[in-house]
């Protein structure tokens, strides 16, 4: 028995070995979309709930770019599993011209900024302050992909550590310009949403710059031949974007699912009160899942490595210890939303618009119930499909996100939009559709399929 528990802590340990770092990394990112929402809060309730649906709709394409330069991770992993080590270089390599690409391509968007929020509908103070902070939002989305890669090339290999800085780095840049350009304190010029994503930008070009000096200076530069083969390779490129694009598919399919979700919220009858309570409660509840999230990201690296090893059987063993660390915590934090919700609501509270906040503080303690409920099958959700695409099984993932969230949870928000209550039926059906993926994707892991699968020739 003492042996059965000691082996259970020691494969605990070597998940959060990983994972801490990344928790900390993850937390740092939410903790600065989440002073954004505070600062932006406290400016006004109409700007936190421009910035959430601004972000739901930035999130779609720059989840597809950002992820995917991300899934260098699995490539490292298994490429450092194999020892086969002249191969990271390259391979980090082919998400950075991915990172410079996609984020050049994404400018493309200032272009079409005005009509989409038009045709969006929603109402008119509220939709020009979305045009402002979408625009502005665009100029972070290359920094926010090469940190992506770099964090991805870290992450495979194991160093986590070093994540933790990159992303601290950025928060620390990103609450001192948020400070100075949203009200336009010590005399910058105040700029409001304007500001909010301008700050976040510049903030995230530190991080990104600090990280790929770091990678510079590495002193496995030259074993890893990160300086010698920094040319595109033709086949390295097209595996990457042949299992890397699946797996940012994923995302983006899964935040144009939840934009939509927002979107409908907003024509709710009481839509600027109930886009700006499911802002506040979607925003507490990334900060509670991204623990989670550092942990699936940790299975997903000994996945690959252990992959990359021949030892499937290690890689079943360490998805587990996931499950059981994410589900210990997630659990936790879930009481939290039950027994104090005054206390996440305190964090935006904002009278200037007294009707308003007077509605947001009703609904805001109801939608975190059905969070609690959503989060704890959404840390199996992140484990299991995080453990796929450390295998490379990134087109099943990719299908899944495709099919359930809209016959599950948008079709059914927008029947209900006009019902007595209908913020909480859609919350309602955003927890069924978390639950039932949630399954899809566990019966997927047992079929044992992903065992056999490798992204390295």
């Amino acid at each position: 028995m003492d042996l059965i528990a000691r082996t259970r802590k020691e494969k605990w340990r070597e998940i959060i070995t990983i994972a801490w770092p990344l928790i900390v990394a993850n937390s740092f990112w939410n903790i600065q979309l989440t002073i954004d929402r505070v600062f932006l809060g406290q400016y006004s309730t109409e700007a936190l709930a421009a910035s959430m649906a601004v972000m739901g709709v930035f999130w779609t394409p720059m989840a597809l770019l950002q992820q995917t330069s991300a899934y260098v991770t699995t490539f490292v992993a298994q490429y450092f599993g194999a020892k086969r080590f002249n191969m990271i270089g390259p391979a980090l390599w082919q998400a950075i011209y991915i990172a410079l690409c996609g984020g050049l391509l994404f400018m493309l968007l200032l272009f079409i900024a005005e009509p989409l929020f038009n045709f969006i509908g929603h109402e008119e103070k509220t939709r020009l302050l979305e045009i402002e902070y979408f625009k502005s939002l665009c100029y972070s989305a290359m920094p926010t992909a090469i940190v992506a890669a770099v964090s991805g090339y870290y992450t495979g290999l194991g160093n986590t550590k070093i994540i933790m800085w990159i992303n601290c780095i950025a928060l620390i840049a990103n609450v001192i310009l948020d400070y100075l350009f949203i009200f336009g304190n010590l005399g910058f010029p105040e700029m409001g949403v304007t500001g909010a994503g301008y700050a976040t930008g510049l903030a995230t070009w530190c991080g990104a710059f600090y990280g790929l000096w770091l990678i510079f200076k590495d002193k496995h530069a030259a074993e890893y031949e990160i300086i010698k083969n920094w040319r595109m390779n033709a086949d390295l490129m097209k595996r990457f974007i042949k299992y890397g694009l699946p797996s940012g598919l994923q995302w983006a399919l899964e935040g144009l699912a939840f934009t939509v979700f927002l979107i409908i919220i907003g024509r709710m009858p009481n839509g600027t009160g109930a886009l700006a309570a499911s802002g506040i409660v979607v925003t507490v509840m990334m900060l509670a899942i991204m623990p989670a999230i550092g942990v699936a990201q940790a299975v997903m690296v000994l996945v690959g490595q252990h992959l990359g090893e021949k030892n499937p059987h290690l890689a079943v063993d360490n998805t587990w210890s996931g499950v059981q660390v994410a589900a210990m915590y997630i659990i936790s934090v879930g009481i939290t939303f039950l027994l104090f919700p005054q206390f996440y609501l305190s964090w935006f509270h904002n009278e200037r618009n007294a009707e308003v906040w007077g509605q947001v503080s009703v609904i805001v303690p109801y939608l975190l119930m059905f969070v609690a409920l959503f989060t704890t099958f959404d840390s199996m959700n992140l484990v299991f499909s995080f453990a796929l695409k450390g295998a490379g099984d990134t087109r099943y993932v990719t299908a899944v996100a495709l099919a359930l969230p809209w016959p599950l949870m948008i079709i059914p928000t927008y029947l209900m939009k006009d019902w007595n209550g209908a913020i909480y039926w859609a919350w309602g059906a955003a927890s069924v559709y978390g639950i039932l993926q949630s399954m899809v994707f566990l019966r997927r892991f047992l079929g044992g399929k992903w065992k056999s699968m490798s992204v390295i020739n």
